[in-house]
């Protein structure tokens, strides 16, 4: 049985063991299955997904619980919970698997290097880009602009009552991964960064910036369903070199293209078997991932629905990850 946790009720239970805030970038933990922190993931053991505030990763968790369910009789617990707080739930024992981790070198040394509480368990398949975007006709419309040397020349095009007298850059969940600040501050960008809040609101704002020809300058990430819906382009900011982004205050470069990986807790490695074995398995590309996160956002259908008919559609790609 799949049973899914509130974030609020989560992020409780992880307080009370002493947990601490959420950071950059966000996900969910879950709570301990019967028999304390340190129950195995067994023959119909539980098995914790931490869920992170998008709807790719949401894709991603869904089809491996829907599999770890129906092919190897586990129970799956699929909690809401921020990043910061997902990579704690490995010490506390609230969370057995990060399903898409987007880099963070500082949280892998941490829990993985010092704490040894958790440990990689190879990538997803998935090439994971973050950066600035605008909506196609923007580009089409005035010169240059996707050079970012040309945006505080537009600055007065992106302006909002949220933004004043700057440009407004739109940006989503405050625990997303986020190098805006420093980037607008160190490459002289006469721009003020506007959380939307979510996910949600970002593609909103990208569709009707579009459709109605509004200007918009957007945080965004591929893999994303948006992009077969949505002509967006990206803006080229300084290429990124080795290094370039290791002091966070400094930042004055485009983001990484990120080989996305799977994070899980040590006990779940040691003791997981073939739970395990499955999550370590599990690749597949940005595409399935975008028709799996398409059917749940536009589709109509619920995460076990949407990973059912992928499921049902792809034995010849899931089945190479199921433990002999």
């Amino acid at each position: 049985m799949k049973i899914r946790l509130l974030a609020g009720l989560v992020a409780l239970g992880l307080a009370a063991t002493g947990c601490g805030g959420a950071t950059v970038d966000g996900t969910a933990g879950s709570s301990a299955p019967t028999g304390g922190a340190g129950a195995s993931a067994g023959p119909s053991g539980t098995v914790k997904i931490a869920i992170n505030p998008w709807v790719g990763y949401e894709a991603s968790a869904n089809v491996v619980a829907y599999l770890l369910e129906n092919e190897l009789g586990h129970d799956v617990e699929l909690p809401e919970i921020k990043e910061q707080l997902a990579w704690e739930g490995f010490e506390t024992g609230d969370v057995d698997v990060i399903i898409e981790n987007w880099g963070h070198p500082d949280l892998k040394k941490q829990f993985i290097e010092e704490k040894k509480v958790a440990v990689e368990a190879g990538s997803t398949g998935n090439k994971g880009v973050i950066g600035w975007y605008i909506p196609k006709w923007m580009a089409d419309e005035y010169p240059g602009i996707t050079d970012y040397r040309n945006l505080n020349k537009y600055a007065e095009l992106f302006r909002t009552s949220e933004s004043g007298d700057q440009g407004q850059l739109l940006f989503g969940d405050p625990s997303y991964v986020s190098n805006e600040d420093a980037l607008i501050r160190n490459l002289k960008l006469d721009y003020k960064v506007v959380v939307g809040g979510s996910e949600a609101a970002l593609i909103k704002s990208a569709q009707q910036a579009q459709e109605q020809r509004r200007p918009l300058l957007f945080y965004f990430w591929d893999p994303h369903w948006l992009f077969s819906e949505t002509e967006l382009v990206r803006v080229n900011l300084p290429p990124y070199t080795e290094g370039c982004d290791a002091d966070p205050k400094k930042v004055a470069c485009d983001y990484p293209e990120m080989d996305l990986d799977k994070i899980v807790s040590k006990r779940f490695a040691d003791t997981g078997g073939k739970a395990y074995e499955l999550v370590k398995n599990f690749s597949w590309t940005n595409e399935h991932q975008n028709a799996v996160a398409d059917d749940m956002t536009n589709g109509g259908m619920t995460g076990e629905q949407a990973a059912k008919k992928w499921v049902e559609a792809n034995p010849t790609v899931w089945q190479a990850w199921i433990p002999k």
